[in-house]
């Protein structure tokens, strides 16, 4: 497995590559002032996005690190060096899509049975405890119509 030079120097250099993967998907915006048009023109300031946003990944993660396959990255991941900053930065991106997951109801929902919840009642069995219930069937001396031909009204 071939990693670059930078990844055996220190964990802080790497540390400090995954934080500017997590700023570069920020992307970049600058502020530009705007006057609206109509009967009383006001002056406005608006953001303008030189690179749009995007979303965080692990092969974008891996891409930027200067990985060559998502395989080599999981396996540093495993084994490597400094496996331990590589698993934060994982982290990092499983806690940005789990804040993603509150925007809507089935999220919420997503997450929680994640968490161990369970939105379906538990059964529980009866305890052997010894205890029986004994039932017992008492004639009222009516016997019941076996069909509506034994009927008279």
């Amino acid at each position: 497995m071939k990693i670059h030079a930078y990844y055996s120097k220190s964990a802080a250099i790497l540390a400090h590559r995954i934080d500017k993967y997590f700023k570069y998907i920020d992307g970049t915006f600058h502020m530009e002032q705007k006057t609206t048009s109509g009967k009383d023109p006001a002056l406005t300031t608006q953001k303008v996005w030189d690179r749009e946003p995007e979303t965080a990944t692990i092969a974008g993660m891996a891409l930027f690190l200067g990985f060559s396959s998502k395989q080599e990255f999981e396996a540093y991941e495993v084994s490597g060096k400094h496996a331990d900053v590589l698993k934060r930065g994982r982290l990092r991106l499983e806690a940005a899509y789990e804040s993603r997951l509150y925007q809507t109801p089935t999220g919420v929902i997503f997450a929680l049975k994640t968490l161990g919840w369970n939105d379906k009642p538990e059964i529980q069995k009866p305890s052997k405890t010894g205890k029986t219930l004994q039932v017992e069937i008492r004639n009222t001396g009516l016997i019941p119509a076996g069909s509506e031909k034994e009927v008279m009204l």
